[in-house]
């Protein structure tokens, strides 16, 4: 257990929390400081097109998010080179189940459960999000018979599986569109309007369609910044923070806003 000097967050880092195949899976526990709990967890997903990248890369919003009273959780998953797919997937769930097993000793609600993802880990969140107890997807990588479904979903910068079709998955299986149905929980979508990788009308298709599906969604777009564009802190924290919203009206204590009705004074 190590202590964030700049604030009072505690991190318990390579936690396993499963199995993928031949792997032990392992991630990081960012709990908020003392007083700040919101009782909701957060699953965070890597990026890096399903071929690289590490849970130690998303220590940054972690800290973010601890530091506005959730417990973050960076998450390991299975990159191609370890597993086909659904490995990957298959490990996503493994953490959600882990953090629903353990909601007690991580001081969250289970049924308060979140997963947010960057790229290649957005669609995995979507995937998560979109499929819940779908067998097909579960695997065995631990607390089986715990449910895998989150109360929300966080996509940053996300679109298609093409890695994942170019490793040999059909496009039926990795169409992000086909995780997009009634009934999905809340989703906030977040992306930068001058992403040459994952251009953002991707982020747009995904808005109308859960639009059109009748699920709660939000899209913000930030103006001319590459695709990982909360590499910097200024559009980190903003990120964050529209997020914090999100959750606190959907998971944290939901509510509902009222349209303005004639004759009734607006608030301010």
């Amino acid at each position: 257990m190590t202590t964030n000097g700049a604030s009072p967050i505690s991190i318990e880092r390579d936690v396993a929390f499963g199995h993928g195949g031949a792997i032990d899976l392992r991630l990081d526990v960012y709990r908020p400081p003392a007083g700040r709990e919101k009782r909701t967890a957060v699953i965070q997903l890597h990026g890096g097109g399903f071929r690289r990248g590490s849970k130690d890369s998303l220590a940054a919003n972690c800290r973010l998010f601890a530091e506005r009273g959730y417990v973050a959780i960076a998450s390991q998953y299975r990159l191609l080179d370890q597993g086909p797919w659904p490995a990957q997937i298959e490990d996503v769930k493994a953490a959600i189940r882990w953090t629903r097993a353990n909601a007690a000793s991580l001081g969250v609600d289970p049924d308060k459960v979140a997963v947010a993802g960057y790229s290649a880990g957005g669609f995995l969140a979507l995937a998560a999000a979109g499929a819940p107890n779908d067998a097909s997807l579960e695997g065995s990588g631990g607390n089986a018979g715990v449910s895998s479904a989150v109360a929300a979903c966080i996509a940053f910068y996300t679109g298609g599986g093409r890695s994942l079709r170019e490793d040999g998955a059909s496009e039926a299986e990795t169409d992000v569109m086909r995780f997009v149905k009634p009934g999905c929980p809340p989703t906030i979508l977040l992306h930068s309007t001058g992403d040459s990788t994952v251009p953002f009308d991707a982020s747009v298709g995904l808005f109308n369609a859960f639009r059109a599906a009748g699920v709660a969604v939000e899209l913000h777009l930030f103006e001319g910044l590459s695709h990982v564009f909360d590499r910097h802190p200024e559009f980190a924290a903003p990120s964050v923070e529209v997020c914090d919203l999100f959750l606190d009206r959907h998971v944290v204590e939901p509510r509902a806003y009222p349209p303005f009705v004639a004759g009734v004074a607006r608030p301010g």
